[in-house]
């Protein structure tokens, strides 16, 4: 199990920012100083130098989970992605990964303590080692919008030949996924806002086309000359899923990891079944280990090969992490919102 934040450290304290109730950033996230953890069995301690604020983390603070009506702890230290250098080890993890740098997934995944702090203690596969070549920048940003680009592009195997549409090819997924189809050998096609469309172009995608446009389907199945879209990476599955089941192809995949603004479809299974379209709900966070592995080594592949370059929308100091949080909330970024950690 990961290890605590205890009153009885001995380690000098760290910079954390914290909440205790769910409410607006301003209301609730208080920079605070904490003790510094000890490494458990199994676990490393890493001094982090960034912090990734993801759309799930604002939810999370905000208490827009269904059916969580209080913070699952006393005390909580958001965001799940982050980067640093390996500071001590736990028993059971070689001494010689000490010095090392890495990147960190679901930091603060059923636990309290993620990595908008100075230090986080965490099971050692969670600290990945960042390869020659990923800044510790692009390394925060690799957790949830890398992975669950990575696997809604990969899961179900090469996409060499295949069509993938990209829903949403500005966001932080979507613009890594866009990359990572073209990397991959697809030819892409994304939705995005018109002002958006030159930029979603740069990453990759060959047609980019209005996410708005009520004639997306019959758009989509002309570029495809009628046989649609063989894979598709979709955020906004509950709004899409009728314009998905005429545009997808047969035996085609919608890979689905967000539908925020329509979480009760009602879906034309009809459609669907006659297409033998295969829905696949991706929540990165529950990602099986053989899975994640993959989607880990294609990341490091893509961005040695140059097929990647995660977008950094903005940077904030630890202590303006509301301002983050607001920025996050705010929509319309280009790309990812990190944390710089100062250490001092």
């Amino acid at each position: 199990m990961p290890s605590a934040w205890t009153t009885d450290q001995k380690e000098y304290p760290m910079k954390a920012m914290t909440y205790c109730a769910f409410g607006a950033a301003a209301d609730v996230l208080h920079l605070t100083d904490l003790p510094t953890p000890d490494p458990a069995p199994g676990e490393v301690l890493v001094r982090l130098t960034h912090s990734g604020v993801n759309p799930s983390d604002v939810k999370s603070r905000k208490g827009a989970r269904p059916g969580v009506t209080k913070p699952l702890f006393p005390q909580i230290v958001p965001h799940s992605d982050g980067a640093g250098v390996i500071e001590a080890v736990g028993d059971g993890v070689p001494s010689a990964r000490i010095g090392e740098p890495v990147w960190i997934w679901n930091g603060q995944w059923q636990r309290p303590f993620g990595t908008a702090a100075q230090m986080i203690a965490l099971s050692a596969e969670q600290a990945v080692k960042l390869p020659e070549g990923i800044s510790p920048e692009d390394g925060a940003t690799l957790g949830i919008p890398g992975l669950t680009a990575a696997h809604c592009v990969f899961g179900g195997g090469s996409v060499t030949g295949k069509t993938v549409l990209v829903s949403g090819g500005a966001g932080a997924v979507g613009h890594d996924a866009v990359q990572l189809a073209r990397w991959g050998g697809a030819r892409v096609i994304a939705t995005a806002s018109p002002a958006d469309f030159d930029r979603v172009r740069a990453a990759g995608a060959t047609e980019v086309l209005d996410y708005r446009d009520p004639d997306l389907a019959a758009k989509l199945l002309e570029l495809t000359d009628g046989r649609g879209v063989e894979r598709a990476v979709e955020v906004e599955f509950g709004l899409n899923a009728p314009m998905l089941a005429q545009a997808g192809a047969e035996n085609g995949t919608i890979a689905a990891y967000g539908s925020a603004l329509d979480m009760n479809p009602v879906l034309p299974f009809g459609a669907f079944l006659f297409r033998a379209i295969t829905i696949d709900i991706v929540l990165i966070y529950l990602l099986p280990a053989p899975a994640r592995a993959n989607a880990i080594g294609l990341l490091h592949r893509a961005h040695a090969a140059g097929g990647l370059a995660p977008a950094i929308h903005a940077r904030f100091a630890l202590e303006e992490c509301v301002v983050a949080h607001q920025c996050v909330e705010a929509g319309r970024r280009a790309g990812a919102v990190l944390l710089e950690i100062d250490q001092t």
